[in-house]
């Protein structure tokens, strides 16, 4: 095991069920049927089924839409059978949530209930595949479970096929993949996820007529790498706990370069440099969120509690990106002295550009937290105003807003917290007529401080030098209007 392995270019389709319509499931079964194979993706959600079936796509994702308008009613069908599902399948997807529980554990609840249905459903060989975030040891006992429900033990296999899928490029992640992680115990379990992979593994995808454009191409397809199946299921909790320790570090970098005068962003850009650290995941901010990193750092800490390994690095992570939120706020506080019944211009719900989800976003943090000081929120955000919607209702201090400008009218400051592109692109000198005040407190440090300073905003930021410190509030009271208010 260990094995990086080269294989021939014979592809046959695989009949393949994938449990959970979430960001995992649906961009699997999509993916799936993208290279060839006859995927059907359950869901208990009757709702949710029912809006697939009919054309509606549940979530953001770049390319989403397009494979599952090419694919739905031929290579792939969404149902609530799983009964059906598992007895059409060679191979069983299982991608469920794992929420985090209070002890900082993975909830295994839903995958336990998912084995057990397939359990009882099996009449022929199945390779039952994690494709879900599990810790260490989540494959035996989903082999214990179908055991249990009486289920002869060479009727099945259970794999590891841990996803490494960045929200907002999912899809390009999965077809164009940096590595394809298959942890098995035997032979005909790994080779059938080989075989399952091969359209993209030999390359032969990449030159197909419509294929999604990404970095892959048919003479550098991505390697496979055959591991056990403890292996696997470590390094996706690895992998995830170690890119949320750089983003930490790097935070913890820009605030001794706010201390020292210094500009994070050179600082990034020296220690990327390096080929050993790389460029990736060293970009400071507001703190990581999503659906991933909180969870995965909690859920690994916890396994090595579990296994008696002190891994208190981890704990200094999680510190890291609390105090970063709240440091953040208090550059917020330092530009506006006091808050209550201020109106503040917020960009950026989820919890970043190019996806709509807002579980553990740092915005949710910031606007939470701004509401119960009293101020006036107008929030914009391109793809998430109705998932935050569902945390923090609009009402008389939460406004939901369509444009970017409209989010900054009047408002006291303008807060930049997600790193959507068209928010870079702002035209600034609508900007600056249209705010109150021309302040902007941008948390993904997407403008160059000289240029907003030149263009009259106070510009306060992450980890830079000048006007990215924190500024007299006094003086930031008495900034400028813009010409309106000065008639006023």
């Amino acid at each position: 095991m260990g094995e990086i392995v080269e294989m021939d270019s014979k592809t046959l389709p695989v009949s393949i069920a994938v449990v959970g319509s979430g960001y995992v499931g649906l961009v699997a079964a999509a993916c799936f049927a993208e290279i060839g194979h006859r995927v059907i993706c359950v869901d208990n959600d009757e709702s949710k089924v029912r809006v697939l079936r009919e054309g509606g796509v549940p979530i953001h994702e770049e390319h989403l839409t397009e494979l599952l308008d090419r694919h739905r009613g031929n290579l792939l069908e969404f149902t609530t059978d799983l009964r059906s599902a598992t007895q059409e399948a060679q191979a069983i997807f299982i991608a469920v949530g794992t929420p985090q529980s209070r002890t900082g554990s993975a909830d295994l609840s839903y995958v336990d209930a998912v084995a057990s249905e397939i359990a009882r459903s099996m009449d022929s060989y199945k390779v039952i595949v994690e494709k879900s975030t599990v810790p260490v040891y989540t494959n035996e006992w989903i082999r214990r479970v179908i055991e249990r429900n009486g289920v002869p033990t060479d009727l099945f296999d259970v794999t590891s096929n841990p996803e490494f899928l960045r929200e907002g490029t999912a899809v390009v992640d999965f077809l164009h993949a940096d590595r394809i992680v298959i942890g098995a115990a035997t032979e005909n379990a790994a080779s059938l996820l080989k075989q399952i992979y091969l359209p993209l593994t030999s390359g032969n995808y990449y030159n197909i007529a419509g294929s999604v454009p990404g970095p892959r191409t048919s003479i550098d397809p991505p390697p496979i790498l055959l591991t056990s199946t403890k292996a696997a299921e470590i390094i996706k909790h690895a992998s995830n706990a170690l890119l949320a320790t750089k983003i930490s570090f790097i935070n913890v970098v820009a605030n001794i370069c706010e201390a020292a005068g210094a500009d994070v962003e050179e600082v990034a850009r020296g220690i990327g440099m390096d080929t050993r650290i790389g460029p990736k995941f060293l970009r400071a901010g507001v703190g990581y969120g999503g659906s991933c990193f909180p969870k995965d750092v909690a859920a690994l800490r916890h396994v090595a509690e579990q296994v008696g390994v002190d891994f208190g690095l981890l704990h200094e992570v999680e510190k890291i990106n609390e105090e970063q939120k709240q440091r953040f706020f208090q550059k917020i506080r330092s530009a506006l002295w006091t808050f209550r019944g201020k109106k503040i211009g917020v960009l950026g719900l989820a919890f970043k550009g190019g996806t709509d989800d807002v579980r553990e976003s740092p915005a949710l943090d910031i606007v939470n937290r701004l509401l119960n000081e009293g101020c006036l929120i107008s929030a914009y955000d391109p793809a998430a105003a109705h998932r935050m919607k569902e945390l923090v209702p609009a009402g008389p201090c939460m406004r939901y807003v369509d444009d970017p400008y409209v989010a900054a009218q009047d408002a006291d400051a303008l807060l930049i917290l997600n790193d959507w592109q068209e928010f870079a692109e702002l035209d600034l000198a609508k900007l600056h007529y249209t705010l109150r005040y021309p302040i902007v407190i941008d948390g993904r440090n997407l403008y160059d401080p000289t240029t907003m300073t030149k263009n009259g905003f106070t510009y306060l930021s992450v980890g830079r030098p000048g006007l990215s410190q924190p500024i007299d509030p006094v003086a930031a009271f008495f900034l400028p209007r813009h010409k309106d208010h000065a008639k006023a």
